[in-house]
């Protein structure tokens, strides 16, 4: 609390006027006492703070003070503001006070604009910022989460949760958490959690946790696949594929050459591209998407009509 509250002196301080202890004490909410023992932590510190007595007097910083002079080089100091100015896409309040209080004390003035991060979908749902920001104080204070959750291979199950850790990855974000059903830590995708519930329960903080998996990683549940992509279907196909796996036909189609988990997510995906897709390798899978395609048309066959 003591640093927070120095590091806002600091930055009042550094809009150049000169401020009484007792304002300061009523800007902050705390005792002129309080103040006046702060002042002294900063100028112990190493920073040229001052008090002065009379008419004139007031707590006040050396003239051209800023910043700069501390260690961080101009590119670190770079660095840090375009890591704050990210801070708002992850759904972080202070986010925007934050930027302009270390721009502040940087001596930089207003920030440039220059880059805009948002990790939310497009159309997306208010209710997924107040899931995250649910996520985060599970997170923050070791508390347990109970979470109804759709699993790609389990199917539907409600448990309790340790979480450690929110990562994104490719397009989506993800909670690593210790599963206390599994007994061992699992990796949960956010947009498949139905139901999210912060207890009261705490856990001890976890002191170790393995890395996010790399599921585009060659594995031994890996599966090889070759796809023709119609000329057409290039928009997504450069979206969703490395430029080393793509090869250009001369009748424009494009040769894919990747390889995916097995299982059926690959089957699936293949067909969310219509006829603009055909599977020529592995033999299984053509199989497969034969069969499905012929219970969905199947399912979309007119009744005849006597």
């Amino acid at each position: 609390m003591q640093n927070g509250r120095l590091f806002r002196i600091l930055h009042l301080l550094l809009g150049g006027e000169r401020w009484t202890v007792s304002g300061l004490a009523d800007r902050l909410e705390v005792s002129e006492r309080t103040i006046r023992r702060d002042v002294d932590a900063l100028s112990a510190a190493g920073i040229p703070i001052y008090m002065t007595q009379g008419r004139a007097g007031g707590v006040h910083l050396m003239p051209q003070f800023v910043l700069d002079r501390t260690l961080l080089s101009k590119e670190q100091q770079e660095e840090i503001l375009c890591g704050l100015q990210s801070l708002n896409a992850t759904g972080v309040p202070e986010g925007q006070e934050l930027l302009e209080e270390v721009s502040g004390l940087f001596g930089r003035g207003a920030v440039r604009d220059w880059l805009h991060t948002d990790f939310s979908a497009w159309g997306d749902d208010p209710e997924n910022q107040t899931r995250f920001a649910v996520l985060r104080q599970a997170i923050l204070q070791c508390r347990v989460l109970h979470i109804a959750y759709h699993a790609m291979e389990s199917g539907f199950s409600e448990r309790e949760i340790e979480p450690v850790r929110l990562c994104f990855r490719g397009k989506d974000w993800y909670v690593q958490a210790f599963c206390r059903m599994r007994q061992e830590f699992r990796t949960f995708k956010l947009s498949r959690m139905e139901r999210v519930e912060l207890l009261e329960q705490t856990f001890t903080q976890h002191r170790a946790m393995p890395p996010l998996p790399d599921y585009m990683e060659a594995a031994p549940d890996m599966t090889s696949v070759v796809i023709r992509f119609a000329e057409n279907a290039a928009y997504r196909v450069y979206d969703e594929f490395d430029f080393a796996e793509i090869t250009k036909e001369p009748d424009g189609s494009l040769l894919v050459c990747t390889a995916w988990p097995t299982g059926i997510w690959g089957g699936h995906y293949i067909l969310s591209y219509g006829s603009m897709a055909e599977v020529l390798e592995p033999e299984s899978l053509r199989v497969w998407i034969l069969e499905e395609t012929q219970k969905i048309a199947a399912q979309y066959k007119k009744p005849d009509i006597g």
